[in-house]
């Protein structure tokens, strides 16, 4: 019984609302939700609020025709509506999918072909967007418009939700365990997006990992700046702040902003990608604003970095301005796996010297999966049987297993082949990353395995070998890339020069410096780069593959000068 005199649902691990009913029932005027609006105003709801406002919605949009077993495309801003909206889909039985707007119109467009969405609940600008390119024309048959009016076809929300009661209560559907319950699209590093398909077991195994593995606990508040981690919040019992940016591009992010938002709720928790990381990290121009900065993040407990590896130096500078013992947790993992490993802030500055000379980028123990490393296999693995396993400090592919692992990719029977291993009645996400075990067994990051450069008698590694040049004074970034040069892949390494420094001096320092290390042997072809094309979402991860065409354009040009 709580409190107040309800009864407590049956724990069950069928339904991620399930944890917000409890949560809601438990601590019904604790915050939920809480969005700053462009003039610095914020709305909230309360987790009594939401979980009203998704019952609400569910038989809203039951009245609509939009039932339990269709696909729904959520395309909402990150809000109050987003969160009551995906809670209402999860208790109808209505399988979200969720597509990253990073990835651009083409790919977006792409996705929702596959996806055959039986419905189309987006705000008016996405809506707008459908009508003029065509988004899911030939299977959605449903169309609610969230934040306008019904002119874009179906209803609005606001004219679905009038028809029902305030206080109708929605009885959630309970699925099988292994049962489909959301596609997510996120913008990938390399090739075609994939949709990975999420369960409800899948969503439970990662709460229970941010419980355990974490450390977070009912009650804190979390700045949220990423909208699938957002959703955790109230699950967990954790409030979600979310600040006035645009998800989609957190490059742009105001810092002040962020700030504003963590001062106002004495936030616990920052979810930073490394774009927002080092946006907080330099926003200090002095030592007094350094400290005043301290002071207003004084209520943080823990910074989680996910997405892509943070940069050592950005961590650093961003834990002077937290508390002390405040860590700041590097987390990997990929929308198919999360989390599968993590490692403390504090533990950095052992491994910095291994980095710096090659050793690839420690991210840390396994937290909430198995990792194991194979020999690299660019086919199909049927069966675990199949695969040799390397010892410790051996680069390979990494391999996870665990409840935190998606199964497959939505109806793409070959991309699922390709990424899972069976192994009796469990299976092995293949991650597509390549790296190794130590004697600790931490799990250290080498790249992605498409990105390796593979020579006649040679394989080299991206960030093992970056990391080396990268330490050059002289040096903002580089990107190691394969070059066919008569007729053999060859190493070329792309440099982005710091300002002012001649290029010709520096590429013969680094000529001379790849000589040092056995795994850098061999790269002595360099080229001048102004900016690096990146990724929209995270910022951090280099399109090498336009970097590799773009490279090998220069080579022909300058063999046939």
């Amino acid at each position: 019984m709580t409190p107040g005199g309800h009864e407590l649902p049956l724990a069950t691990p069928n339904n991620l609302c399930e944890h917000l009913k409890t949560a809601a029932l438990t601590r019904p005027d604790d915050l939920a939700v809480a969005r700053q609006l462009a003039n610095g105003e914020f709305e909230e709801l309360t987790l009594a609020q939401l979980e009203r406002l998704s019952d609400r919605i569910a038989l809203a949009l039951r009245e609509q025709g939009i039932v339990g077993g269709m696909k729904a495309v959520l395309m909402v801003t990150p809000g109050l509506e987003f969160f009551a909206l995906t809670f209402a889909l999860f208790k109808a039985g209505i399988i979200p999918v969720m597509v990253d707007p990073g990835m651009g119109t083409a790919n977006l467009k792409t996705c929702l072909a596959k996806a055959r969405p039986d419905a189309f609940i987006g705000i008016p600008k996405a809506q707008l967007a459908r009508r003029l390119l065509g988004w899911g024309k030939e299977t959605v048959q449903k169309v609610v418009t969230v934040g306008g009016s019904g002119i874009w076809g179906g209803k609005s929300l606001k004219r679905l939700l009038a028809d029902v009661s305030v206080d109708a209560v929605y009885q959630p559907q309970l699925p099988a365990e292994d049962q489909l319950c959301a596609i997510l699209y996120t913008s990938g590093s390399t090739g075609e997006p994939k949709g990975v398909e999420y369960t409800h077991t899948m969503f439970n195994a990662q709460i229970q990992s941010l419980k355990q593995d974490y450390g977070i606990k009912p009650g804190e508040r979390d700045l949220a700046t990423f909208p699938l981690f957002a959703l955790f919040g109230p699950a967990l019992g954790m409030a979600s702040i979310i600040p006035d940016m645009d998800a989609s591009r957190p490059i742009t992010a105001d810092p002040e902003v962020l700030l504003r938002a963590v001062e106002r709720y004495r936030c616990t928790n920052l979810f930073l990608n490394p774009a927002l990381l080092a946006k907080l990290a330099n926003y200090p121009g002095n030592e007094q604003e350094e400290a005043s900065i301290r002071t207003r993040l004084a209520s943080v407990q823990r910074v989680i970095s996910a997405g892509a590896p943070a940069d050592i130096g950005q961590i650093t500078r961003l834990r002077k301005l937290l508390a002390d013992g405040v860590e700041v947790l590097n987390s990997y993992g990929a929308t198919e796996a999360l989390p599968v490993s993590m490692f403390p802030s504090s533990q950095l500055a052992s491994t910095a010297p291994q980095t710096d000379t090659g050793g690839g980028i420690c991210v840390g123990y396994p937290v909430a999966a198995e990792i194991r490393i194979a020999r690299i296999d660019n086919g199909t693995i049927g069966n675990v049987k199949d695969a040799e396993w390397l010892s410790e400090g051996q680069i390979g592919e990494i391999w996870v297993k665990g409840a935190v692992a998606s199964a497959a990719y939505y109806d793409n029977p070959t991309a699922t082949s390709k990424a899972k291993v069976a192994d009796g009645t469990e299976f092995w996400h293949r991650m597509g990353d390549v790296g190794y075990l130590d004697s600790k067994g931490r799990l250290w990051m080498c790249g992605r395995m498409g990105h390796r450069v593979c020579g006649a008698e040679k394989t080299w590694f991206t960030l093992p070998c970056e990391r080396i040049f990268n330490t050059h004074p002289g040096v903002s970034r580089t990107a190691l890339v394969g070059v066919e040069i008569e007729g053999s892949i060859t190493p070329v390494l792309c440099v982005e020069l710091a300002a002012g420094i001649d290029a010709d001096t520096v590429f013969s320092q680094l000529a001379t410096l790849s000589q040092e290390y056995s795994h850098t042997l061999g790269i002595n072809r360099f080229i001048q780069h102004d900016g690096f094309p990146m990724d929209v979402r995270h910022n951090a991860k280099i399109f090498r593959e336009k970097l590799a065409q773009w490279a090998q354009k220069r080579w022909q040009k300058a063999w046939t000068a």
